[in-house]
């Protein structure tokens, strides 16, 4: 199986990112992968989650379900929109869609951790201010090969991994918009550590560059072989990554560590 890793630099303009994403997405369809996933925020991105929340629409009038979906149908591949923001009743969801290649959404994902924080420099986050967290992990039947939905800070809760992988797993995706500092100090021992822990091909698409007020993403897009070899990584610039999978390494990594079956119960 052939994979591919969209990165790229998401604007305020839904119209505008929806054309960056079609001409990366043709790029690795043409060079013959048939599962290509984008980046967190491949609709926009915006300054702020407020503003996100005045941007998002309804997944009904959303421009981007009907656009993705006619391009996966025409290229004929499994395409993974990394998320794209969903109006809610208050809030709005951040959701991955999964299209089949006859254009039908085989699966959705709504992100479920999130970032809330407060900083020792008075900094303070609340994405559960905007943002319906969800409440169900999700693995897709992809032609018979199991793949597990994440999107970015889900990276850092290693038991959903290991969930999704003791279900049946074989690849995870974990589309993502992390910041420089964080993604200098974390993405990579992350992304190989969920591969390790899993014995799963992990492949994860992300945004990458400067956006709206000053924002700035780490890119890295990586692919991730089930012992924890980096197979594939970008790195600074939008740009498409590639990787052929051999599917047969996940059991054979299984194998080697059956770590899956050893789960024993404790006590404090």
């Amino acid at each position: 199986m052939k994979v591919a890793c969209v990165q790229m630099t998401s604007g305020p303009d839904i119209e505008e990112n929806l054309k960056q994403a079609e001409a990366f997405i043709r790029e690795a369809a043409s060079k013959g992968a048939t599962f290509i996933s984008t980046p967190e925020n491949t609709d926009f991105l915006r300054e702020t989650l407020r503003k996100s929340l005045e941007t998002s629409l309804p997944e009904d009038e959303h421009p981007g379900v009907p656009f993705f979906s006619d391009l996966a149908k025409e290229l004929g591949i499994w395409l993974l929109i990394g998320s794209m923001k969903v109006r809610l009743e208050r809030k709005m969801a951040n959701r991955s869609f999964m299209f089949a290649p006859d254009g039908e959404i085989a699966a959705r994902f709504d992100k479920i951790h999130l970032f809330d924080v407060d900083l020792p420099t008075g900094e303070r986050h609340r994405e559960s201010s905007e943002v319906e967290g969800g409440k169900e992990a999700v693995l897709v039947d992809m032609d018979g090969t199991k793949v597990g939905l994440s999107i970015c800070y889900d990276l850092r809760f290693s038991y959903l991994y290991r969930d999704m992988a003791k279900r049946g797993a074989q690849i995870l995706t974990i589309p993502a918009a992390f910041t420089v500092p964080t993604g200098e100090a974390h993405w990579n021992v992350l992304q190989r550590a969920r591969a390790i822990e899993t014995g799963c091909f992990v492949v994860s698409a992300a945004q990458v560059g400067e956006h709206e007020g000053g924002r700035k993403t780490y890119g890295h897009s990586i692919i991730v072989g089930p012992w924890g070899e980096v197979i594939a990584q970008a790195g600074k610039e939008p740009g498409i990554i590639t990787a052929d999978l051999d599917l047969s390494l996940v059991e054979r990594a299984r194998s080697a560590i059956p770590a899956l079956q050893h789960d024993r119960e404790y006590a404090f």
